[in-house]
């Protein structure tokens, strides 16, 4: 173990590696998951309020909107046509600055218009002005907070919390996230697929199997054969998609759910659960690296949404991933690596409480010799932290 005047401590670790543990999961709630939903809105509208922070006064004030909340509304689906009955009713919550100086700052006038913006964007069937009701109740920052998180270059930590990361993705974390990407791609060429998809991949020794929960909408079946096809073909589509990435046994259900005798099929009026019966929060979904996997390392911390600037909950998180990244990729002799940050409240972001990188190794392979590259990674990237706040305003860097 080693050890410097920045904190950082870098060990092996005894420990299986992932893809050797006999039994590995791997999630992944999709674009329109009512869970994911709220991320989604949660960071396009802190990203909104960032960036016309930074158009009138040149810095990012301070803000959080990491408590947003979807209530379900209800539906009647049914194949060839259907209806919203009752809107969705998603609520905006949060604090962010809306007075500079004797400057009014409209923060819930651009909350509502990110908002709006991001479900017409991702959603095909989803009427923005009739399936949902849009609500923001965004208070105003206390003063406390403020002040912490007033800066001339480097902020300070809002928090005494942790960020976790690792890499590289397993086999099994590959696919599962890539299945979602490629099913919410595949709606352009099925219209009946809707937003609302959730892959759980199991590898139970030397078999993987993925059992996707893929909304479809009503709107665009003309009957239970066609739905049924349709399956099919998704299936099909999926398995050809993933031998090009795997030579493990591959087992794929779709919809497992479903009673075709009577009837009862994942069918919706707009391509998300969220529709009828099926709430959603800011940080019950994807963690910041975009799965939940139980076999790894996990911060509970939601994401989405916190401020880009100097909240920990976020910042920590992604730059942890960052750096483990780049230590998996420029270190050829690390099979894992694994990456904690702690911060200290009112302490420069730049110098976390204590840096903890634990390695595994391949077999036969000197550790000590990479010790000085893993610690200058892990400075280049404390020295650069701002380019953080940067990415996640431009929409470089995914937090679900």
């Amino acid at each position: 173990m080693s050890q410097n005047k920045k904190n950082i401590n870098v060990e092996n670790v005894l420990k299986t590696p992932v893809e050797d543990q006999r039994v590995e999961l791997v999630e992944r709630k999709g674009i329109g998951h009512p869970d994911t939903i709220a991320d989604g809105l949660a960071e396009t509208v802190s990203r909104a309020l960032s960036k016309e922070y930074i158009k009138r006064f040149g810095e990012v004030m301070h803000h959080n909107t990491d408590e947003t909340q979807i209530v379900a509304g209800n539906s009647c689906p049914k194949l060839g046509a259907g209806e919203v009955i009752k809107p969705i009713y998603i609520l905006l919550v949060g604090r962010a600055t809306t007075e500079v100086g004797e400057e009014q700052f409209p923060a819930e006038n651009i909350a509502l218009k990110s908002a709006r913006k991001y479900l017409e964007q991702h959603f095909n069937h989803l009427d923005v002005n009739g399936d949902v009701i849009l609500d923001s109740k965004l208070g105003q920052s206390s003063t406390e907070l403020r002040e912490v998180f007033d800066r001339k270059n480097i902020p300070k930590s809002n928090d005494t919390s942790f960020g976790v990361g690792y890499a590289p993705f397993s086999e099994t974390e590959k696919l599962v996230y890539q299945t979602e990407r490629y099913l919410y791609n595949l709606r352009d060429e099925i219209p009946a697929l809707g937003e609302d998809i959730k892959v759980m991949g199991l590898r139970n020794g030397e078999t993987l199997s993925l059992t996707i929960a893929q909304a479809t909408v009503s709107s665009e079946l003309n009957d239970i054969d066609e739905y049924q096809n349709i399956l099919n073909e998704v299936k099909n589509k999926v398995k050809d998609m993933a031998v090009k990435k795997t030579d493990l046994p591959l087992e794929i259900d779709i919809n497992k759910a479903d009673n075709i005798e009577k009837g009862n099929i994942y069918q919706t009026v707009t391509g998300t659960s969220a529709e009828m019966g099926d709430d959603g929060s800011v940080g019950r979904g994807n963690r910041s690296n975009g799965l939940i996997t139980p076999n790894r390392p996990m911060s509970i911390e939601a994401t989405s949404g916190k401020n880009p600037v100097s909240h920990i909950g976020k910042i920590y998180n992604l730059l942890s991933t960052e750096i483990a990244n780049q230590i998996s990729e420029e270190i050829e002799e690390i099979r894992e690596v694994y990456v904690r940050l702690l911060s200290q409240i009112g302490q420069p972001i730049d110098e976390p409480k204590c840096v903890s990188v634990q390695t595994i190794p391949h077999e036969n392979q000197n550790q000590k010799k990479v010790q000085p590259t893993i610690k200058a990674i892990v400075e280049d990237n404390l020295e650069n932290i701002n380019k953080i706040s940067e990415k996640v305003i431009n929409g470089e860097l995914k937090t679900f």
